[in-house]
Order: C-alpha cells, then structure tokens, then sequence
C-alpha cells in the first residue's frame, strides 16, 4: 500500500497529493478546537480539489468509481497526518447506502457526499457494542419509528445525513431519520482527534431505504478493512518519527539511533507495521469478511505496538502536550476500540476463536 513495486502512477499521484496537503495545511491540534472538531476549509480542498470523498462512489452519483486501495490510500494518509476529518464516516455511510441497492436512495444523497457537502453518520452500536443494532424501528400503517440509545457514532452530532441500522423485529434494516428529531450529544474519548456522539431515538419518524434486509456483519467487516487502512498510515509515522528522533538525540556522544538494543526495537516495530500492511492489503484484495476482521486486529495491535515503543523513546518529551506522542498513542488505542475490541472481533468468529484457544486477547 506504501510501495512503489505495487502502486500505479496513479495511485502514487494520489497519495503525494493528499500527503503533500497534509503537510501544508493539517493542524490537528488547531482542528480539533474547532466547533465542528475538524478544519472545514481543509476537508472542502480535498474534496473539491482531490476529490478523497468521491473515491468511494460510483460515477453515476457522482463520484469516481475507484478500487477500494485507493480508497484505502486516502484513509491511510489521513491516519498518518492524525487529521480529524469525516472521511471515515463518509466512506462507512456511502458502503452502507450502496449495500442497499435502492438507486433512488444513492440519487439523493452520494452525490452530496461525493461532493463533501453534506457529512454522513451511521449509527449502530449501543453500549455493548457493534454486534447487533441498538435500536428497533416499528412500523404503523403510515410510518417507521425508530427507538433506543445508539453510541460512539461517528460524526453524529455534526452530521446532515443521519443514517441508522435497527433492529425491526424480522432481520435488520437501514433507515433514514430527520437528524432534528433526535438528540445529539458529542461524547468526547480517549482520542481527541476522533469525533464521536451519543444520539437518542425517541419515536422518531424513519423511512426505511434498505430492500428488504441489510447485513450488519457486511457493514461491520467494511468498516474493519477501512479503519485498518487508516491504522496502518498511524502506526507506520509513529515509527518514522521514532526513527527520525533516534538519529536526531545524542547521548554518549554518539546518536541514540546508533545503539543495538534500540536498532532491535524500532526492527521490531518494522516488522511489526509491516506485516500490518499486508494484512490490511489482503483484506482490500479478497473482499473476504475474514480477512477484514484479522487485519482489524493484526493492525490495531501494531497501531498500539508502534505508539507505545514511540512513546518509550522519545523519552521524556513523549508525554509533554506539545509533543504529537500521546497523540498517536490515543489514536490507536481508541481506534483499536472502534468496531469492536480484539477479544470481541476474535469471539465473533469461530475459527478465530479456535487459533486464539478462545482467550481474549
């Protein structure tokens, strides 16, 4: 994903590009003070002039139609910057809107999204987690209602398409809710950077836009392959800062970089991203529901891995506020949360639990 033997030229152009408006202009501190959590000009120059949120829709609403690694490139560029922006929410709404096949749905509201002007939250978890949905939805002669507490929603309370999975008594479906019927509350994590809400369903009038059924565990193993192309771009700058300091800091006379218990560390963290590349590239090649979940997993660990070793040495400047360490740190560890923990991502499918000896992890 980060090689020039596998990217097209196209796919280089893409990601020095993102990376290089990144690096203008991505303040994440500054960003993140901001009402919306995010740098709104930033997010419109990479929509209009990059076009990162259209990569993910077809041509028809609007977008650009590309392969998912490209997709994948943008999201990691972004994880490697720590930039708050809704490309994820974006890209996890517009999965969700096309896996509902209903064309006159995609016609409303991708080409908004494609666009960026209009910002998706898809809400399905509750408390307990991303298993199942947290809310029901019951149907009268008229109407859809939708009921219950949905969390860690991504972007929810910033958002001006709400989209939420529930529960309807006969399989799951994808509905559409008036985002002024339902109450809104930014709950701030452990990662700053990453905008999450609490939103409460109370009888709020829905339009169902699935046709006849929608797969949770589709959505969920989507949204795995997506956030590990994004802890891929995080793990893998907190080992290039690392290595930049450790060349950078002399003790001893001598750089630090040039110690051997440090060099079989930072190899460590280099084997460690790497092989979390691989696992994240498999699963956007297969498609495979399987490998999404271990490479949520393979690059979570090495997300966490990476910022911990950062962490150690950088020294004492690590866990200073000005110092981007801890934010790195808080990124993978909250991310690693995301969609569900490792031990519920390895309980949530048989054969991983059978490899892990069903210990939780």
């Amino acid at each position: 994903m980060d090689s020039s033997v596998v990217e097209s030229a196209e796919r280089r152009a893409l990601r020095q590009s993102v990376r290089g408006l990144l690096a203008r202009r991505s303040d994440p501190r500054v960003a993140i003070e901001t009402p919306h959590g995010y740098d709104r000009a930033l997010w419109s120059t990479l929509c209009e002039q990059i076009g990162v949120a259209a990569l993910a829709i077809p041509e028809k609403y609007g977008g650009v139609g590309a392969a998912p690694a490209d997709v994948a490139v943008a999201l990691e560029e972004l994880g490697r910057a720590l930039t708050p922006a809704p490309m994820l929410s974006c890209v996890l709404g517009a999965n969700a809107l096309l896996a509902t096949e209903n064309p006159a749905a995609c016609a409303r509201f991708l080409p908004g999204i494609a666009d960026g002007s209009r910002i998706v939250a898809l809400a399905w978890a509750g408390e307990r987690g991303w298993r199942s949905p947290a809310c029901t939805a019951t149907s009268s002669a008229t109407r859809w209602v939708i009921d219950g507490t949905a969390c860690y929603v991504l972007d929810g309370d910033i958002a001006d398409v709400l989209l939420v999975v529930a529960d309807t008594g006969d399989g799951v479906g994808l509905f559409e809710v008036d985002a002024t019927e339902v109450r809104r509350r930014h709950t701030p994590g452990m990662d700053p950077t990453r905008r999450l809400a609490t939103i409460g369903f109370s009888r709020a009038t829905a339009a169902r836009i699935d046709c006849g059924g929608f797969s949770v565990e589709r959505l969920r193993e989507s949204a795995f392959s997506m956030l590990s192309c994004e802890l891929v771009g995080v793990a893998s700058r907190a080992l290039e800062s690392t290595v930049e300091y450790s060349k950078q800091r002399r003790q001893f006379g001598q750089p630090i970089g040039s110690f051997q218990a440090l060099q079989h560390r930072m190899a460590d963290v280099y084997v460690r991203v790497e092989a979390a590349r691989s696992a994240a590239d498999a699963a956007l090649r297969s498609g495979s529901g399987t490998d999404a979940a271990v490479a949520k997993i393979v690059c979570a660990e090495a997300a966490e891995f990476a910022t911990a070793e950062m962490i150690q040495l950088h020294g004492g400047i690590a866990i200073t506020w000005e110092h981007d360490a801890h934010l790195f740190f808080k990124r993978a560890h909250g991310s690693a949360q995301l969609f569900g923990s490792t031990a519920e991502v390895i309980a949530a499918y048989d054969w991983l639990s059978e490899v892990c000896g069903g210990v939780a992890l």
